[in-house]
């Protein structure tokens, strides 16, 4: 059965009937609030600030890349990593160094290693050990704080007194600090300087240079790679050692040939290796 469609007629009653209504109810509105008023012309399109802080600029939880943080430690050892499971990331310090077994903990577990970064960039400061005999011991002081100005770290290994000591004892723990990268560099005073160099380069992975002047300090760095240096207290006072701890700290090797040298250097030490 076809749909029937309204006719013009019905239309015209629909019309109709909806004035009516309308009419019927204009009074009441009137009675109520008076005559009508236009109705208001709409607002004009305002621009909207939002002045309230975006979602994206609130205080958020920082989104955690590692599962355990141990960036305030200087030297990461077996039990900071022991509890860690295989495929773990850990964050230290950029210039944190791990004990022996600690290594190997986290090379037997994959454990991924999330170097922090300080915010003054990749010179950060260097973890400097040192050490010195009964005759280095009050030079050895100063250069402490010295080392301090500088804005390096510093491990003391003694000697604490000037009381007699030997000094291959703490030549050795500077050096041992330096090969087990517990230490950036080191720094070691006795009464001349030669004793403490023969001993620590005793130690593998140790270059150490007994330095008396700025000349011979920037060459110990610059052309042998030196990550131990010697002082005699003997043999130099407190402005120079500043001037030539200065200098040696201030130069690196970097020069392909020098390179090529000092990595000779290290093929001569590892064939007397046991």
């Amino acid at each position: 059965m076809a749909e029937e469609r309204p006719t013009e007629s019905t239309r015209d009653r629909v019309r109709a009937l909806v004035r009516e209504v309308l009419q019927n109810a204009a009074p009441a509105e009137e009675e109520e609030h008076g005559a009508p008023q236009p109705a208001p012309e709409p607002p004009p399109l305002a621009r909207v600030v939002n002045v309230a802080p975006a979602a994206e600029k609130q205080p958020a939880e920082p989104s955690k890349d590692y599962d355990r943080d141990e960036s305030s430690k200087t030297v990461i050892t077996e039990d900071d990593v022991r509890g860690l499971p295989a495929g773990a990331r850990l964050r230290v310090a950029e210039s944190a160094r791990l004990t022996p077994l600690a290594a190997d903990i986290v090379r037997e577990r994959r454990i991924e290693l999330v170097r922090r970064v300080p915010r003054r960039g990749s010179r950060a400061e260097k973890i400097i050990a040192v050490g010195a005999d009964h005759g280095g011991f009050p030079l050895k002081e100063e250069l402490k704080s010295f080392l301090s100005e500088l804005g390096q770290r510093v491990h003391d290994f003694g000697t604490n007194s000037t009381e007699a000591v030997d000094y291959p004892d703490f030549a050795h723990a500077v050096a041992r600090a330096v090969s087990e990268g517990e230490a950036d560099l080191g720094i070691v005073i006795d009464g001349a300087g030669v004793g403490s160099c023969m001993t620590a380069n005793k130690v593998p992975g140790v270059r150490a240079a007994a330095c008396y002047s700025v000349k011979v300090a920037v060459n110990s760095r610059e052309h042998n790679g030196a990550n131990v240096l010697t002082l005699g207290s003997g043999t130099i006072n407190a402005s120079e050692m500043r001037d030539i701890v200065r200098a040696w700290l201030g130069a690196d090797l970097t020069e392909d040939r020098h390179k090529r040298r000092v990595a000779k250097i290290d093929a001569i030490e590892r064939q007397y290796r046991c």
